[in-house]
């Protein structure tokens, strides 16, 4: 098992705020709702993305305390309901997630299917917040593309009883090939790996916020 090392998670750091991206370190998930609260003002609406690191973190219990004007996508009844709730997201105060991959040269990649989460990266809430355990952060893109095939979409698309290829081997079917890049990948229709984005230098300064905890977190 890899170990932390706070030298590399400092480097990580200097170089998302390199990339006018503003960065935090909190030592456990215990942590991060406290840091939120300093972040995201009462009142303010606020949605997320899918991610098992916000439940990890309590930031979901923190969303229904009351205290901001919740989207909650879960409460969605209907397919129109939904689209209702991912389009409302692109008018939140803050969006939180977390991203599939922080490299040391301070850039995110995520992959998503539906990109509902990425494209509120990318434009629309003032600002966006990911949370992310230090075993997210890669050496760079070839690691990060290679973490989401061995490791990120498997878990995920088992999380989700998606009938994939590597939801059933453990791995993308394009691992050990001399194909294997970062968009190649299965046919199902249950896949999850549909759009690529990287977050490099961005033009408004700090609206993505990236905490990174000192513990495993996610996938």
């Amino acid at each position: 098992m890899e170990t932390k090392d706070q030298r590399r998670i400092d480097m990580t750091m200097m170089k998302l705020r390199k990339n006018n991206m503003a960065a935090y370190y909190v030592e456990t998930a215990a942590d991060v709702v406290p840091l939120l609260k300093t972040l995201i003002k009462e009142g303010e609406t606020v949605t997320h993305g899918g991610s098992v690191t916000l439940k990890q973190c309590g930031v979901i219990d923190m969303l229904n305390s009351g205290a901001y004007h919740y989207i909650d996508r879960s409460k969605a009844q209907t397919p129109e309901e939904i689209n209702a709730a991912y389009r409302a997201a692109y008018t939140a105060d803050t969006y939180l997630g977390s991203s599939n991959a922080v490299t040391e040269n301070g850039l995110l990649y995520n992959v998503d299917g539906n990109s509902n989460r990425v494209s509120a990266y990318l434009y629309g809430p003032k600002q966006v917040i990911l949370i992310c355990g230090w075993n997210k952060i890669v050496r760079d893109l070839d690691e990060a593309t290679y973490r989401v095939k061995a490791f990120a979409s498997p878990q995920n698309t088992q999380r989700l009883g998606c009938d994939t290829y590597c939801s059933k081997a453990g791995e993308c079917l394009s691992v050990g090939t001399d194909a294997s890049y970062m968009c190649d990948g299965c046919r199902s229709e249950g896949r999850i790996c549909c759009n690529y984005v990287i977050c490099a230098r961005q033009r408004h300064k700090d609206r993505i916020k990236v905490i990174i905890v000192g513990e495993e977190l996610g996938y």
